[in-house]
């Protein structure tokens, strides 16, 4: 997984720094760009694999409920980085020893 701090100025709606230069930059095949937070999260990409996981399916159904299906530009979750950082690495764990690579 790859880490790092989503950019965008205070005036900038968080749809449109999603979906700008996160966009821009190429997204591994096998991978989901993510961005924990409503406001200034940080941006992972999440191995495709991850997704089945029930921990990781409980974040994108919370997502669902709060943000809804159509969600323009990068994923986001509702939960602080922190938390989200911990799902993650819970995940990787169960899934037998997939490697987070950092931006």
């Amino acid at each position: 997984m790859m880490w790092r701090k989503k950019s965008g100025g205070a005036g900038e709606s968080p749809n449109r720094a999603c979906s700008g230069a996160d966009e821009e930059e190429k997204v591994p095949k096998g991978h989901v760009p993510m961005v924990a937070g409503n406001g200034d999260g940080e941006r992972v990409l999440v191995p495709v694999k991850l997704l089945s996981d029930p921990s990781i399916a409980e974040l994108l159904d919370m997502a669902a409920q709060q943000y809804g299906y159509r969600q323009p530009g990068v994923l986001r979750v509702p939960c602080d980085a922190d938390h989200f950082r911990r799902v993650l690495h819970g995940a990787m764990d169960r899934c037998g020893g997939i490697t987070s690579t950092s931006a």
